[in-house]
């Protein structure tokens, strides 16, 4: 189980994003990484396909990052926190380190 999911807020911690903050789009969990919206930009050269509608040139795509690199927002802390578990009842649940609060 990951601490970081898919559709969580986190932000940058190390980099040349260091500071900005993203929605993780997708999780690469063999890999250890994440694809952020607006994080990590290459410039990538695409050839054009005409049977497909692709157009060639110059695209600009998210990359992954390492989860190691970012950290969760905590919105009501207004700063990245750790992550730890919890059960509720019959559930495991994430909850931030510094103030206990349930993410689930």
């Amino acid at each position: 189980m990951s601490k970081i999911r898919k559709g969580d807020e986190v932000v940058v911690i190390t980099g040349k994003d260091k500071g900005r903050r993203g929605k993780v789009e997708q999780v690469l969990v063999a890999e250890g990484k994440l694809v952020i919206d607006g994080i990590n930009i290459a410039k990538k050269h695409q050839r054009g396909n005409p049977q497909a509608g692709v157009s060639g040139g110059i695209v600009e795509k998210a990359m992954p990052i390492e989860a190691s690199n970012v950290m969760l927002w905590n919105a009501k802390a207004g700063k990245g926190d750790r992550v730890g578990y919890k059960t509720e009842g019959d559930r495991k649940v994430r909850v931030f380190k510094s103030n206990q609060e349930s993410l689930d």
